[in-house]
């Protein structure tokens, strides 16, 4: 492939609510521009981005792929994202490498779940954007209907630049209002014909909306539009451009992929009205070539025989194939040879990549998404990938022992690829966590493992980690005492149990006159701490606790430290059980994130999880609901936030502290503990 200069780059990720036919519009553009010689489909499994067997079995996109069309002498990066919840971290990496995105909408279902969700994240990221309204050629499609839903939903800034001839199994082309041009398409090329009478009028209609669109940023177009005069294509072509890059006119496109109609339009309008890498707002006027390199990792892919590709962005400067460069957040070289272009799974090999273009790059040792690649002491840090917290856990276990090893490896290098997974060893319950972004995520990830490291493993929901504590004093003496010829064994300790509040343990000694020698009192302190591993009511560890060792007596031939721990560790079990002991539970601060007419249900769900509401913060449309929750309620909130409020909620979640289990829950849990063991 050949190399691009900036101004001939467009940076374009395709977002949409899953099903709305992302894939098949990407694939529809490589056809377009001769890279593929026949439309591949996604129920058949035979698209070019779609091409992980996660997805050919799903027939849903997982990952974001790149997918580079070349098409007028511009070369559009094309970055074909999941339209799933589950994979939102995939959207945000794509978000850090693209200059605008296209918005893709269903022309049956019009704006759904992840379109308001994708269209949010571009007006916070001030992408400018498209919308390509899809699938006119299906039965219940309305294009009509769908306009009316977008400005509903988005406002009046959605400006149509084409509209359908024909609908449903009738659809056959499209119209360029700007143009005043009608289109239908043979094969790849794409034939001029005759405006329709009958659209005639909606078509003049249109137009005048999309002039005044046009002449909205700019006062000499505003006042010229405002006296009568007519705009020059060529005015109205410069006003478009510009409200698209400043995000103040969203042109909406129309087609069927499947039919692979309307695709040349909007190929044209992306090379006419997208802005390239050095037209974008914030630096505007710049000429990156001439700044030191500076590229951002925006993805990581991890392959057991190729190794790690490292996706990345060259905001400024030029990178060049066979060279080193400086990992500025690791503050290490990292050495590499070709830059490779992808175009799904295919690799093309590119000689430099200039300020604006993508590329990859094999086997960086040290380099993570989110890392700044330049030159040492002159590249200043670019601002990484913000992923979201992962927030649905399970508990992984090696289907073989002899995997244990294989599984560590293997989720390791999976996390390293994915950031919105977490990997943890909790301490107490001695489990192996996976926290991922919902059910879905976590099943792919697992499926992923298998196939990629050959590495099978069973998932359960993770044990919460318990502790005991008492709420009243005791106090207690043991004696072990034992004789077998020869030396015996002797200790005696009287220990006093207390609940502590201040800290998870601590141990004093009152003992006078030398009851218990100094040298021993070690020993009875590490008796104790062992004996808390493991509480008295179900084997959890025990906490808040004041051990006072205050008497006992000795044997100047038998005692010995061992005597004296077994001693501490037996006074310790019979103690703690008439010092009221009872269960605690980690408890949760939880803030969900909602729109407001959810909120009831919300906090309905809370209470009945046994959560407390805190307090709620209107933000906008969404309200902010903060509460307290035990963390056993909480493992599979994910799925019942999605579900209900269609998959709009988020929510994070941090602890906080332990508190009494409700007797009743107590008790059962206290059963179910004695079963297992």
């Amino acid at each position: 492939m050949k190399v691009y200069p900036s101004s001939k780059i467009r940076n374009v990720g395709i977002l949409a609510h899953g099903g709305a036919g992302k894939t098949s519009l990407t694939e529809a553009m490589l056809y377009n521009a001769n890279h593929t010689t026949r439309l591949g489909r996604v129920d058949e499994g035979t698209t070019t981005t779609d091409y992980l067997p996660e997805e050919i079995k799903r027939k849903v996109t997982v990952s974001t792929t790149m997918a580079p069309v070349e098409w007028k002498d511009t070369k559009i990066n094309i970055l074909d994202t999941p339209g799933y919840a589950d994979f939102i971290g995939e959207v945000k990496s794509a978000l850090r490498a693209v200059d605008s995105i296209i918005l893709v909408v269903d022309g049956v279902a019009g704006v759904e779940v992840q379109t308001e969700v994708h269209w949010d994240a571009a007006e916070e990221a001030k992408l400018p954007r498209f919308i390509f309204v899809n699938k006119l050629d299906r039965e219940n499609s309305n294009y009509r209907k769908v306009i009316d839903d977008l400005k509903e939903h988005f406002g009046h800034n959605v400006a149509p630049l084409m509209i359908p001839i024909g609908s449903e199994d009738a659809f056959s082309g499209v119209v360029n209002v700007l143009t005043k041009k009608a289109f239908t398409t043979e094969g790849t090329k794409m034939k001029e014909i005759p405006i329709p009478t009958d659209i005639q009028s909606e078509v003049d209609t249109y137009r005048e909306a999309l002039m005044e669109s046009a002449a909205e940023g700019d006062d000499e177009l505003m006042m010229k539009y405002l006296e009568g005069e007519p705009l020059t294509d060529e005015e109205i072509y410069q006003g478009l451009k510009d409200g698209v890059a400043n995000t103040r006119v969203v042109p909406v496109f129309c087609g069927s992929s499947l039919k692979n109609i309307g695709i040349h339009s909007l190929l044209d309008s992306i090379v006419e009205l997208m802005p390239s890498p050095q037209d974008v707002p914030n630096v505007k006027g710049k000429d990156l070539i001439a700044e030191p390199l500076a590229a951002v990792v925006f993805k990581t892919l991890a392959d057991p025989f190729v190794g790690k590709l490292s996706f990345l962005r060259v905001v400024t400067g030029i990178l060049k194939s066979d060279s080193t460069v400086n990992n500025v957040n690791k503050e290490k070289d990292e050495r590499y040879g070709s830059l490779i272009v992808m175009r799904g799974k295919n690799q093309e090999n590119v000689t430099e990549a200039q300020a604006g273009d993508i590329v990859a790059i094999a086997k960086l040792t040290d380099t993570t998404t989110g890392d700044t690649l330049g030159i040492k002491g002159k590249t200043e840090p670019l601002e990484g990938v913000r992923f979201p917290e992962p927030t649905f856990a399970v508990a992984v276990v090696a289907k073989s022992r002899n995997d244990e090893d294989k599984v560590g490896m293997a989720l390791n290098r999976l996390v390293e690829e994915d950031p919105t997974l977490k990997l943890e060893k909790n301490k107490e319950t001695k489990q192996t966590i996976l926290t991922g972004m919902g059910e879905q995520h976590l099943d792919i990830t697992i499926e992923r493992m298998s196939r990629k490291f050959g590495v099978e493993v069973t998932t359960s929901t993770p044990k919460v980690p318990y502790r005991e504590t008492i709420r009243g004093t005791a106090e207690y003496e043991y004696k072990h005492k034992k004789q077998s010829g020869g030396h015996g064994q002797y200790g005696h300790v009287k220990l006093r149990f207390e609940p502590f509040a201040d800290n998870d343990f601590e141990f004093d000694e009152t003992i006078f006159g030398g009851s218990v020698p100094k040298n021993y009192h070690p020993a009875v302190e590490k008796g104790v701490r062992e004996a808390m591993s493991e509480g008295i009511l179900a084997g959890y560890p025990v906490t808040n606790l004041k051990v006072t060792l205050y008497d006992g007596s000795y044997h100047d031939v038998d005692s010995s430290e061992m005597s004296f721990k077994i001693a501490a560790n037996m006074c310790f079990k019979k103690g703690v059980e008439k010092a009221n002991p009872v269960l605690m539970e980690p408890i949760m601060n939880v803030e969900v994130y909602v729109p407001d007419q959810f909120m009831g249900d919300i906090i309905s769900d809370l209470n009945g999880k046994r959560g407390r509401i805190q307090g709620m913060e209107p933000q906008g449309k969404w309200q902010i609901i903060k509460a307290q929750a035990p963390l056993s309620e909480m493992y599979r909130y994910a799925i019942d936030l999605k579900s209900i409020t269609q998959g709009r909620g988020t929510f994070s979640m941090e602890y906080d502290h332990y508190e009494d289990v409700p007797n009743q829950i107590a008790k059962d849990i206290i059963e179910g503990s004695l079963k297992e063991h």
